[in-house]
């Protein structure tokens, strides 16, 4: 998966990995500083944080139209300065009054813009490097280095908002509120490793920044695949078809940054003891990382060496989490936003995984189709909200337990709970987003790849959007209905999208 990659791809990576940190780490915080800061309802604040996420995913689309026009180089550079200006206003103690909430919806907008001139334009750029004949059989292998790079980035994120937190209310006797600032700080620092990595290595992707103008007209003498009206008509609606689909597992998948870190904060047990607390310890998770990626070398070594290495990072890594073990003393704190690192960890684990899985099936001749997949994602979307139901069984409703914790009385769940919601959600990640993103490279018309590409980014804003429909619910209503709704929605998407199963698997032929 690794060798005979171009570098530029280990430096759009990289910059990346420090861009996503910076992000994450002001999302895993954001819901809770609004509601902290600024006093708002669990809806008032579910609606900015799906507004802002709708916009992050939406405005990728127009960056890419400004990015055919003044090139790519130039609208990531300017992407992020923008997040940078974004992050410092965040940082910014501008107090909990008007200004306060001027300058955090300036910040919102510029980060979303600037998120808009940067997410879209660096994949595009990752993939013009394999347009290279000599590189083109690696498309497939760097993307997913690409994606592990991000994940990478947010799984440090949770763990660094919660320490410089942590440091700052202890160090310099700040108030929670003020702490959040620090935290936001934080992604400040991580853009300027983004820009240092992105200006620093840029000489192995610089023949990539440019517009796609050049290659268009090198290319005007050659003719673009013609498909019937007919069949051009039956395609987009196809896709169209998956889209619906696609805006409501985003819908319940994003809710990890709301109505489940609400849950965290509200309903979650704050520490954890013995073995079970050694997960919410970041370097923990690395080495499960490394054992789990070192298996795989092991099996995969053709070699006596290869083996060997790959044997002595497991035992590494196996005895620094037996060391890590036996200093555990008393309890671990469990802060709602280090719940946000269990996505990335279960998406870098599970990847070599899936992988291996579905590789299997594919030899077997049993491997799934793209549309099939996306099917099973909602279904195993669902189950991870009827985990949440099981888990909600019994507790009070949010309004009822804000009371009970001014009182004294209220009661929590294992942090189990959560922990196993985000490892079956993350499966249905796996299954639906490289799919869909595959079925909508394959299944476009050729002459409306990038409009139907787009469409997936507007599906996925739309989904953003409305995960705010969940927070609105989070007050009297008993917690099983909040995750019912979020359960029915994924099952009756999982049976529309099995009921045109054969029309979208005739189109993907």
């Amino acid at each position: 998966m690794f060798e005979g990659q171009p570098k530029g791809l280990y430096a759009l990576a990289l910059a990346n990995t420090g861009e996503r940190f910076g992000y994450y780490t002001m999302l895993a915080i954001f819901v809770l500083f609004l509601k902290a800061n600024f006093g708002l309802s669990p809806g008032v604040a579910g609606t900015i944080y799906s507004t802002f996420l709708a916009l992050v995913y939406f405005l990728p689309f127009v960056g890419g139209i400004l990015a055919d026009k003044f090139g790519y180089g130039k609208m990531v550079t300017i992407g992020i300065i923008a997040m940078f200006a974004g992050y410092v206003l965040l940082a910014l103690p501008l107090g909990t009054g008007t200004l306060g909430m001027i300058g955090m919806f300036a910040a919102l907008i510029v980060i979303s813009s600037g998120t808009g001139l940067f997410k879209g334009n660096l994949q595009v750029m990752v993939g013009n490097l394999y347009d290279a004949p000599e590189y083109a059989s690696k498309r497939d292998s760097a993307f997913s280095i690409f994606y592990m790079a991000i994940n990478i980035g947010a799984l440090f994120a949770p763990t660094a908002a919660v320490s410089i937190m942590e440091y700052a209310q202890k160090t310099w006797g700040t108030s929670v509120n003020d702490s959040y600032h620090f935290a936001f700080a934080v992604a400040c620092v991580s853009l300027i490793v983004s820009m240092a990595i992105y200006y620093g290595f840029r000489s192995t992707f610089k023949h990539v920044e440019g517009s796609t103008k050049s290659n268009t007209a090198k290319k005007a003498d050659h003719a673009v695949e013609e498909i019937s009206p007919k069949e051009t008509k039956e395609r987009i609606v196809a896709l169209c078809l998956v889209f619906i689909v696609v805006i409501f597992f985003w819908m319940a998948f994003h809710q990890n940054g709301l109505t489940l870190t609400y849950f965290a904060d509200e309903f979650t047990a704050k520490s954890s003891e013995g073995l079970e607390s050694m997960m919410f310890s970041v370097w923990n998770l690395v080495a499960v990382i490394f054992i789990v990626y070192a298996l795989f070398s092991f099996f995969q070594s053709k070699t006596g060496k290869g083996k060997t290495i790959s044997g002595l990072v497991i035992l590494a890594a196996l005895a620094f989490l037996g060391y890590r073990y036996s200093a555990i003393e008393g309890a671990t704190p469990v802060d709602a936003p280090i719940f946000q690192q269990f996505n990335p960890f279960f998406v870098v684990a599970l990847t070599p995984v899936s992988m291996a899985i579905f590789g299997s099936l594919a030899r077997k001749g049993k491997e799934p189709s793209a549309p099939r997949k996306i099917g099973l994602g909602m279904l195993v979307a669902a189950c991870g909200y009827i985990l949440m139901m099981f888990a909600s069984f019994g507790l009070l409703t949010p309004n009822a337990q804000g009371a009970a914790l001014e009182a004294g009385t209220a009661s929590f769940v294992s942090p189990n709970w959560l922990v196993s919601t985000y490892l079956v959600l993350t499966f249905g990640e796996l299954l639906l987003s490289p799919m869909g993103i595959s079925f909508v490279s394959k299944v476009a018309p050729p002459k409306y790849k990038g409009m139907m590409m787009g469409g997936w980014f507007v599906a996925t804003a739309i989904g953003n959007y409305l995960t705010a429909v969940a927070a609105w619910l989070w007050g009297d209503l008993p917690l099983w209905v909040v995750w019912g709704v979020l359960v029915a929605l994924c099952l009756l998407s999982a049976l529309f999208i099995f009921s045109i199963m054969k029309r979208l698997e005739r189109v993907a032929k």
